[in-house]
């Protein structure tokens, strides 16, 4: 490190609702966007939803002062939506998509079409390296049906995974986007519980915003209220996390959020509300003293990892369940569309029905069922081919999670908590 003095940086994150043709006053909102990052002049701004690259590159062209480096994630069919702008060189950048994004029958939610996953830059701050992640999971859609919950449950084990074995060498680790899940969610809490970053809005002393920290509140013009009235009239579903390392303590000086419409104006910047994170950064000079501790030490949440790796994985375990009768259902329906084919063609290659000129053969109904059952043979095909994609991914996940379950279990026999309740439960048995 090049510096022993604190050093504070201020990180701005929003889902900016922009689907070309489909949100609302999309124009005139990133215009206002635009405003706020010329203004506020944050360190490090991270965007969801930024489907439309035009969008990007008006920003990008509009605030090139202001923030010279910018970084666009590509994926999918219109793109992962995410998007960075940093007043500090970013040194490199890289996206991982995750393996499951909803169905592609599903036209009107969309998710699938877009790539979510989960993008990273490496900054240089100061003489500290700060890696900055920012993502976008799948929405939910029904609380009491979710269909996705699988999905989310696995695309929150991936980018706990990703961000596990790729911050190496950080000195401050810093993640924002749009998570679709409420604080107390499974995926939420296997997320936060594993990779170790902590929630702006319980650490930090200083909080000027929505009541609760809500991100998706009624009081937005562009939100649907009756959908937020079992949940009080708000959400919690945007975060901002963080975490430290050995040679830098990190705290959150304050957060805040917008709180609808932006005055002056008769909508606001987004369907979600913008967070704003202003951190302290400070360097340990008693790293390793501090580095010997930890190496003896075991986390005190243990126990509650434990449990919430065994919930994620039976909910995996859900999901696989219904990924195999979808696959089943086509694999069956493709049969049956097959068998008709092969009767249709069957028709056309025996000539004994000798019909006479009175009674010519239908041509028009042959071909319209053959097409049918063709449609229909090659719509159950790649239903099979998509299912079949699906279930190796939630095997994969279950996998990695059995194995990373059976290891947490290890060292919660090791610890001095573990080995005290194994010990309990023993003179419990003896006596």
């Amino acid at each position: 490190m090049t510096t022993c003095a604190p050093i504070r940086m201020r990180v701005f994150s929003l889902n900016c609702w922009g689907i070309r043709f489909l949100t609302k006053q999309r124009k005139e909102r990133f215009l206002m966007i635009r405003d706020l990052l010329f203004h506020q002049q944050f360190d490090v701004a991270l965007l969801q939803e930024v489907w439309c690259e035009a969008d990007f590159l008006f920003l990008k062209e509009k605030l090139g002062n202001v923030y010279p480096h910018s970084h666009y994630f590509k994926s999918g069919f219109i793109g992962s939506g995410l998007a960075v702008f940093s007043r500090h060189r970013i040194h490199d950048a890289f996206l991982y998509r995750y393996s499951l994004n909803g169905y592609p029958y599903m036209v009107h939610h969309g998710d699938w079409f877009g790539g979510k996953g989960v993008g990273k830059i490496v900054l240089g701050i100061s003489g500290l390296t700060v890696h900055v992640f920012v993502t976008h999971l799948h929405a939910e859609y029904s609380r009491e049906r979710d269909s996705y919950l699988p999905h989310r449950v696995v695309q929150s084990w991936e980018l706990l995974q990703f961000i596990r074995h790729t911050i190496a060498g950080a000195d401050v680790v810093i993640m924002g986007g749009d998570l679709n899940m409420h604080p107390d969610d499974l995926g939420t809490r296997l997320f936060r519980s594993y990779t170790g970053l902590k929630d702006c809005f319980t650490e930090t002393d200083s909080f000027d915003g929505c009541e609760g920290g809500n991100t998706h509140i009624s009081e937005n013009p562009f939100t649907n209220s009756d959908e937020l009235v079992p949940f009080g009239g708000g959400v919690r579903i945007d975060y901002i996390l963080f975490k430290g390392s050995e040679q830098v303590d990190v705290s959150c000086e304050s957060l805040s959020t917008t709180k609808g419409p932006v005055p002056g104006h008769p909508f606001s910047y987004s369907d979600h509300e913008a967070l704003t994170a202003e951190f302290l950064f400070t360097p340990n000079k008693k790293k390793h003293e501090r580095s010997e501790r930890q190496v003896d030490s075991f986390p005190d949440n243990l126990p509650d990892l434990v449990n919430t790796v065994n919930e994620a994985r039976t909910e995996v375990k859900v999901g696989l369940h219904c990924a195999e009768h979808m696959r089943h259902t086509a694999a069956r329906t493709g049969i049956m569309g097959l068998v008709l084919l092969v009767l249709e063609l069957a028709i056309a290659a025996i000539p004994i029905f000798n019909l006479g000129d009175d009674q010519p053969f239908p041509k028009a109904s042959f071909y319209l069922l053959g097409a049918l059952c063709f449609a229909i043979l090659l719509f159950t095909s790649l239903l099979y081919i998509f299912y079949s994609m699906e279930l190796k991914s939630l095997q994969g996940a279950e996998d990695q999670m059995r194995l990373a379950l059976g290891s947490l279990q290890e060292r919660l026999k090791e610890s001095p908590k573990g080995l005290s309740s194994v010990r309990s439960e023993t003179v419990q048995l003896k006596t």
